[in-house]
């Protein structure tokens, strides 16, 4: 167990250390001259005890002679300087409290830029194991604690440890046996700071973790308000979120416990050594004890008054860093989250065939354009120096694929299909069967455990994943709409597309006749994954952006799931004009919508157990028959 404290605590100031180096990464000069206005206020006011020893010494010098302005020549000069120097410590630290908080949101804007950038980039498959909430409180809890250690924590440490540093050589330049007592002091708070400090530390972390828990729980019940309404579930989640609050309250209620006892313990220890500075000191005074020191001083009442100033502020200093540590534990929880997203592995991709612009003529040749020209070619490099470029068809063919999420498990069987351009291919089966996948596969969301994938007689491993992606259209069964008009959410399946394009889109789809009777037509704002619409309107917006795209291979996943019988035959007629000269997948439970497809696959737990089209299969009297008869249910 202690091995893996100090393990703990090794990885804590690695990541402490991190953020420092990030800081003067990003703001070198900045965070730079900080650093310095912070320690050179820190150092002014270390020094005040030097200039009260020199007052009270310049006193006690003319206190039989009575000579006043003999004193006054001497302490006049010492307190200008020092009035100079508070006045230039006050400037300092205005300037450096101004640049702290600049930097401070600065750097969170960085680490902010830099994980979101990074997510963007992530596999699916991250998504797919962690969930939203827990992965929002990164830009929230865990980034809130970096915020306190960055705009807080770091100059208190600093400027701490700096009056520490220079209030130490003072005690040592006056006596080194009253320090030595000092230090001694502050050897029996470092110890009682280390075990308060180190419980309130560990229940901090746990404290941030609980509370990212938290959220997650939350978000997710948000989401599914309706389901938990229609189940009559609330009881069971509101038992459920009682036990992970519970938890969470456990835990800060410890984090604070020990953080609220750590402060009064640490203050009181510094006045009982105060005390003892006082009560020894007098003793060595009236005893005439040699004094060990750097300035070679007898120790007197000019000594002792400056002393018991400097142990106040020595204690109180270390109660300063002290109290830091608990909010340098909590960042390091929230700040170790935070890495491990910017961290996480990207998506990998080795690619190197790209899609360009093309112009081919009459005879099949295929030269690149450097402007729009509605035909597209995959740019094929190769490893002689030479190029080759293949018009786009949509010509998708799998040979013998093996997948599973789980290596050890997997979905797909020896799967072989091919989908000629133009061709409308269905995936017809039971839920968990792997149509889903096939399409996952397709887009490289995942990639294959063993055979083969070609597209236009290419191995998609070649092909960049952007490129890949960009000639593929996907509409899924889950809608995804986002804040902004209607326009810019068709617009979102092609940036450069002009209204003209989006609606000509819309009116493809059917989507047109509702847009057209909203408040503000194609200008109305959606906001909450356009909640202010149906389901229906939703995927037929869906539908929209897909065909704004205007792909050469579309992929359907359960498309029309969430329409209605009649709404479902207009999108239908839209449907059969997007997929005009299109290569199409179709996953779908209504084998209504695939009975038109010139070939249907019907799979069972991951093998394709039938093939042809919806006559071939009828007459084949296999599961498909039995399906479309009625004997069987998809599910």
């Amino acid at each position: 167990m202690p091995d893996n404290k100090k393990k703990t605590r090794r990885i804590d100031f690695k990541v402490l250390g991190r953020i420092i180096k990030l800081l003067f990464k990003y703001y070198p000069g900045l965070s730079t001259l900080t650093a310095v206005f912070i320690i050179f206020s820190a150092v002014v006011s270390s020094i005040p005890s030097m200039f009260l020893q020199k007052v009270i010494a310049t006193i006690g010098k003319y206190y039989e002679s009575g000579d006043w302005a003999a004193a006054k020549q001497e302490i006049v000069p010492q307190v200008t300087l020092l009035i100079v120097l508070y006045t230039l410590s006050v400037i300092a630290i205005l300037v450096y409290r101004q640049l702290s908080a600049y930097i401070t949101q600065a750097f969170l804007f960085q680490m902010r830029k830099q994980m979101f950038n990074n997510m963007q980039n992530l596999p699916i498959r991250y998504f797919d194991r962690n969930s939203y909430g827990d992965i929002m409180s990164y830009y929230t809890n865990d980034i809130d604690a970096i915020r306190q250690v960055v705009s807080e924590t770091l100059p208190v440490v600093l400027q701490s440890g700096v009056i520490v540093l220079t209030v130490l050589f003072i005690m040592a330049y006056f006596s080194v046996w009253m320090m030595l007592l000092v230090l001694l002091g502050v050897v029996v708070m470092l110890l009682v700071s280390k075990t308060v400090g180190g419980n309130s530390s560990k229940y901090f972390v746990r404290q941030q973790k609980a509370m990212g828990k938290t959220e997650g729980y939350i978000q997710e019940m948000m989401n599914g308000q309706k389901v938990v309404k229609v189940f009559c579930h609330e009881e069971q989640s509101g038992r459920d979120f009682d036990a992970v609050n519970d938890a969470l309250f456990e835990d800060s209620f410890r984090a604070h416990a020990f953080a609220n006892m750590l402060g009064p313990i640490i203050i009181n220890l510094g006045n009982v050594l105060y005390v003892l500075v006082a009560l020894i000191g007098g003793i060595l005074m009236i005893n005439n004890v040699p004094n060990l020191s750097l300035s070679g001083l007898a120790f007197g009442i000019s000594i002792l008054i400056p002393f018991l100033n400097m142990t106040k502020q020595f204690t109180g200093n270390i109660n300063q860093v002290s109290q830091q540590v608990n909010f340098i534990a909590m960042a390091m929880a929230g700040a170790q989250r935070v890495f491990s997203l910017t961290d996480e592995a990207p998506e990998t991709d080795d690619g190197y065939v790209t899609l360009v612009n093309a112009v081919i003529d009459s005879e099949g040749n295929v030269t690149e354009s450097d402007v729009k020209t509605g035909q597209w070619a995959w740019k094929h490099p190769h490893g002689d120096g030479t190029l080759t470029y293949t018009p786009l068809r949509g010509d998708v063919r799998m040979f013998d694929v093996d997948f599973g999420y789980d290596p050890d498990k997997q979905v797909l069987h020896d799967i072989s299909l091919y989908a000629k351009p133009g061709q409308k291919v269905a995936f017809v089966g039971a839920t968990g069967a792997g149509k889903t996948t096939i399409t996952n596969l397709l887009n490289r969301f995942y990639d294959i455990a063993d055979g083969k994938i070609r597209y236009d007689g290419i191995n998609i491993n070649k092909i960049k994943k952007s490129d890949l992606r960009r000639s593929l259209g996907l509409v899924l069964q889950e809608t995804n709409l986002f804040t902004g008009t209607v326009m810019d959410n068709i617009r979102y399946g092609r940036l450069d597309a002009t209204d003209e394009e989006c609606i000509a889109a819309a009116k493809l789809s059917g989507a047109d006749g509702f847009i057209t009777r909203l408040p503000e037509g194609y200008q109305t704002q959606l906001s909450g994954s356009g909640s202010n619409l149906s389901q229906g309107q939703r995927q037929l917006l869906s539908i929209a952006r897909a065909a704004v795209a205007d792909p050469p291979v579309m992929i359907l996943d359960e498309a029309t799931s969430s329409i209605d019988t009649r709404t479902e035959s207009i999108v239908q007629r839209g449907m059969d004009k997007l997929m005009e000269g299109r290569t199409v997948f179709v996953i779908a439970h209504r084998l209504s919508t695939v009975m038109n497809s010139d070939v249907i696959m019907v799979l069972d737990h991951g093998r394709i157990i039938e093939r042809g089209n919806h006559d071939q299969l009828i007459a084949q009297r296999g599961t498909y028959y039995q399906l479309y008869t009625g004997a069987f249910e998809l599910e």
